[in-house]
């Protein structure tokens, strides 16, 4: 048994499921979120919550329910903006990878970036800025040593 109690060594179809079913909402309320019209109906949503205020006698229910509601948007928000910047990342390195592999002049040693430690990251980004320093007419990048635990 593995540490999450579950014999084998991937994730079950179950599992995958689950992972893809929160992907597809997050997706589209990380969509939604970002509309207009969401935005919109926040926003009367708090000018009605603003408007009842004296006919509830601004008690402390009528705050709580502005205080619980915000307080659930906020925590599920957390979650959605850190899915869609996880998908974004990908995405973008994924991107970033293909151009690197099809580009002749650039180094593959580059595509890992992200599996290297901070110390190795500020090697390299020390060597990119004496890079940019340098005279023009040198090849950028040509002596750029690979990290030490570089794969490729």
């Amino acid at each position: 048994m593995n540490d999450t109690g579950r014999s084998g060594d991937g994730p079950s179809k179950k599992d995958h499921h689950g992972s893809a079913l929160f992907s597809e909402i997050a997706l589209w309320a990380s969509r939604q979120c970002g509309r207009a019209s969401t935005f919109i109906v926040a926003c009367v949503a708090i000018v009605v919550w603003a408007v009842t205020g004296p006919v509830f006698n601004y008690s402390d229910t009528w705050q709580l329910v502005i205080n619980t509601g915000t307080t659930i948007v906020t925590f599920l928000m957390v979650f959605l903006i850190q899915n869609t910047q996880n998908r974004d990342m990908s995405a973008l390195h994924l991107k970033l990878d293909e151009l690197i592999r099809v580009n002749q002049d650039a180094r593959n040693k580059l595509l890992d970036l992200e599996d290297l430690t901070e110390e190795e990251l500020d090697q390299l980004k020390g060597t990119f800025s004496n890079l940019a320093g340098n005279a023009p007419g040198k090849a950028a990048g040509d002596d750029i040593p690979a990290p030490q635990n570089a794969t490729r």
